[in-house]
């Protein structure tokens, strides 16, 4: 099995809509931009894997559309999750693992302004108990999150409190959809607020992965993947505890985060509710630099938001700011599926 780094990462700046752009207008910049980096042509590419929703589109393969943003010519080996593009870098990651290519390029995109995105994620819910009560995603986190404050793990000052701190390092990321002092705000579903809760908005983002050699010589200072694992929680909600993330904790630990610390992670929490659950799964304590980017309260592009963790945190290890770092990944209601990755610098391989 060889090793295999993110060795460049890009995405487009978030908005709230996107009505002069399609899926391919949007996301051809972001590919173009991935592998001018690297200095790789499409052609070169050994692998292409992408992560979208055709729910979000409105229309079956919809991901066939986005493909001309790649290119028809030469043709490619091409595969398509429909799930957040983190889920479509593990299959690459995979791919280049077992020999079966030396470079790939992965990428994901959303348009949540053309619908409700609230309504558009009850799909997603057990078709024959929870879906008939017709629950939304922020109620169901609502619902995580007074499971929290009744056990006694957070309060509404608390909550606040991580989303102010969110938006605060937004302030840093020029492609952050909300950033800076961002008000409380009124309740959307009690106890949440309308800062306790994600922005709606339309993204992309892409990533190159390399193996071995070839990651050395296209990226100074590869973000290596020592380890990446994700875990399902029960579909049912009503036998999941909701103040815990047994899946994220077991999925860190097969990615072998507990092994030494982090300095740095960047957490899928769209909620503020869910940083509190995650930061307890995983371990992370204050000395842990948590969403230095700002994560999903800055910018949740559906289908994009958790391979942009994965993209944050290999930026953060191209760059020197971390030497060691976790990303996160997540997918379903109140923290469902999860997806942990460990990443690090060359100088920090062992």
């Amino acid at each position: 099995m060889r090793d295999v780094a993110i060795v460049a990462f890009a995405q487009t700046d978030h908005r709230r809509r996107t009505d002069d752009l399609s899926e391919v207008e949007m996301l051809m910049p972001v590919l173009h931009q991935v592998l001018d980096a690297t200095g790789l042509r499409a052609r070169d590419i050994g692998f292409t894997c992408s992560g979208s929703s055709d729910y979000l589109a409105g229309r079956a393969f919809s991901f066939t559309m986005a493909l001309d943003g790649v290119g028809a010519q030469p043709p490619i080996s091409e595969s398509h999750v429909e799930m957040d593009g983190a889920w479509a870098l593990y299959e690459a990651w995979v791919k280049l693992r077992t020999g079966e290519a030396d470079t790939a390029l992965v990428y994901a995109y959303g348009k949540s302004s053309p619908g409700e995105v609230r309504d558009v994620l009850t799909r997603q819910l057990d078709p024959y108990y929870v879906g008939p009560l017709w629950p939304d995603s922020v109620a169901l986190a609502a619902l995580q999150a007074h499971a929290l404050i009744d056990a006694g793990e957070t309060d509404e000052a608390a909550l606040a409190s991580i989303a102010a701190r969110n938006r605060t390092a937004a302030a840093d990321n020029p492609h952050a959809q909300l950033a800076g002092s961002v008000p409380a705000g009124d309740y959307v579903v009690r106890p949440l607020r309308t800062g306790d809760c994600p922005p709606v908005g339309d993204g992309a983002a892409a990533v190159v992965l390399a193996a071995d050699d070839t990651a050395r010589a296209l990226c100074t200072r590869p973000a290596w993947i020592r380890g990446i694992d994700h875990r399902i929680e029960a579909h049912s909600l009503g036998v999941r505890e909701l103040t815990d993330s047994p899946s994220a904790r077991l999925a860190a630990e097969r990615a072998g985060a507990f092994e030494r610390p982090v300095d740095t992670a960047e957490l899928h929490a769209p909620f503020t509710s869910q940083e509190v659950v995650l930061r307890r799964a995983l371990g992370l304590d204050d000395s842990v630099r948590v969403n230095p980017s700002g994560g999903a309260l800055a910018a949740n592009p559906m289908m994009a938001a958790g391979l942009i963790r994965l993209g944050e945190a290999a930026a953060r290890i191209h760059r020197g700011e971390s030497d060691r770092a976790l990303a996160h990944a997540t997918s379903g209601p109140c923290l469902q599926q999860n997806l942990v990755a460990v990443l690090e610098g060359e100088t920090t391989h062992v």
